[in-house]
């Protein structure tokens, strides 16, 4: 991801790309240790540009409550795809908005196991 400050409005955008993990093999996954210390460094208002296959659903849940609980208002805007857990982060937002575009994927829990 990437926080970026929007010139022309003064407020903070998130661009939100990647698959959700709770941890990090090849550094581009989005993990709430890690969106956690960035999300704490904005105040005020926050824009959030979605593009995410989805993941972990419970690393997707920590970030879904670190965006509720921001100050600001939390706008989310899905511009690619919001995909199984991205789908809730998607839902963090005080208003979501979808491009005419984008998609979105809601799926039952499914889970696999073996040993």
């Amino acid at each position: 991801w990437n926080f970026i400050q929007n010139e022309d409005t003064s407020e903070t955008e998130l661009l939100f790309n990647g698959p959700i993990s709770e941890d990090t093999w090849w550094g581009d996954e989005v993990t709430p240790a890690l969106f956690r210390d960035e999300l704490a460094k904005v105040s005020g208002n926050l824009t959030v540009w979605l593009n995410s296959p989805g993941g972990d659903v419970f690393a997707a849940s920590q970030i879904y409550s670190m965006l509720k609980n921001h100050k600001g208002k939390v706008t989310v805007k899905i511009d690619g795809i919001a995909a199984s857990a991205a789908s809730v982060v998607a839902m963090a937002g005080d208003e979501t908005l979808i491009a005419p575009t984008a998609l979105m994927m809601i799926h039952d829990p499914s889970t696999c196991a073996m040993g």
